[in-house]
This record gives structure tokens, C-alpha cells and sequence, in this order.
């Protein structure tokens, strides 16, 4: 895959490859984002059943606000994850906690698995590099996830990645022009930036 976009951060891992993060193309990336949220994986991403123009139309949106951002994540020039960024308090998840100085909050999409199904290590090395983007290069002190309660995959997977569990709470439900989202039951997870790089 070749892009020519400039990456908002880039980390090099041993062992596992070179992870960029680019700004999403709400176009040119609709066709690989539908592919993802279609699949039942994907379920609790909310996007089940959305056209590809729907899925473009929604991070169009998404490119117009100051406190909600989409990149696409590659490993090594591939499609590796879509991440979402939003700030806590410009969120229904704000007010469903108290919200810190410093807080950023993530959505985490990560591709689908290939053919043989065997990656050992590739979310915690994606996640790492995602960590390093939001806690270093964006200068945060905390990251909230608010994966569905019943999406225990995403729990224990962060969970596993440092972060310390929060309490379970109720997002409400969001009925906009420009966007829906169903009340859903969130475990809420924390990751403070000197335990994911401590010194």
C-alpha cells in the first residue's frame, strides 16, 4: 500500500514492524473501515449494517470537530486498526466519570486476522504504539476506553495492556442529525502515561 499522507506519529518496534498513524481519509478509506465494522466482530463497534457511504459520511463529520479525530493505523504500509481520539468531557463518556486533566479518550478497531489466524503480539505491540502517540506525542497524562461490557475480547485485552479497570457504567443514548448511538453498558479502563512509560 502506498500513502502519501504525512503519519501524526510514527514507532518503530523490534520484532514487529513500523507502525504509523495517519490522518483518516474519510473517501479513500471508507472501502477498508466498512469491510472491518461490517464483519460480526465488529458488532460492538456500532457500524453493523452501514452502507460504505454511511461509514464515509460519519467520519466526514468526524473531520469537521475539534474534539473527536480518526486516524488509520499501518503496520509496515498495511492497514493495521482505525483509532478514534475524543476529548473525555466532549463526550457522553464524560459524563459518566470524573473527568481528569490531561484525559484522552480511544476507540480501537483492529483489522481482522489473517488467513491463518495467528499474530502472537500484534495488538500489544499496536497498542503500545497507539499509547506512545496519545501519552508522548500528544503530551497526555491518562487514557480512557469504554469498550461494551459484554465485549470482554477488548476488556481483558487492555486490561493485559496495563490498563486498571473503572467502574461499569451506562452511556446514554445519543439521538443527533448527524449521529446515533445506543445507550450501551461500558467498562471503563484507565492507563496513566507513567505506567505505560514509566521513567
Amino acid at each position: 500500500m502506498s500513502d502519501q499522507r504525512t503519519p501524526v506519529h510514527e514507532r518503530v518496534l523490534d520484532g514487529f514492524g513500523t507502525v504509523r498513524v495517519l490522518p483518516l481519509d474519510p473517501r479513500a478509506d471508507a472501502d477498508v473501515i466498512h469491510r472491518w465494522a461490517a464483519e460480526e466482530r465488529a458488532s460492538f463497534w456500532g457500524m453493523n449494517g452501514l452502507t460504505r457511504n454511511q461509514v464515509a459520511e460519519i467520519y466526514a463529520h468526524m473531520d469537521t470537530l475539534d474534539t473527536h479525530h480518526a486516524y488509520l493505523v499501518v503496520k509496515d504500509g498495511e492497514p493495521a486498526a482505525l483509532l478514534q481520539t475524543y476529548e473525555p468531557e466532549a463526550d457522553r463518556v464524560g459524563d459518566c466519570y470524573p473527568v481528569e486533566a490531561g484525559d484522552i479518550g480511544v476507540h480501537l478497531l483492529l483489522a481482522p486476522a489473517g488467513p491463518d489466524g495467528a499474530r502472537s503480539g500484534w495488538t500489544a505491540a499496536l497498542v503500545t504504539a497507539i499509547a506512545s502517540y496519545v501519552l508522548l506525542g500528544l503530551g497526555r497524562r491518562r487514557v480512557v476506553v469504554d469498550p461494551d461490557v459484554a465485549n470482554e475480547k477488548a476488556v481483558s485485552r487492555f486490561l493485559r495492556q496495563g490498563f486498571e479497570a473503572g467502574p461499569v457504567v451506562t452511556l446514554p443514548e445519543i439521538d443527533l442529525p448527524d449521529v446515533y448511538l445506543p445507550e450501551k453498558k461500558a467498562q471503563l479502563a484507565f492507563l496513566r502515561r507513567e505506567v505505560a512509560f514509566p521513567g
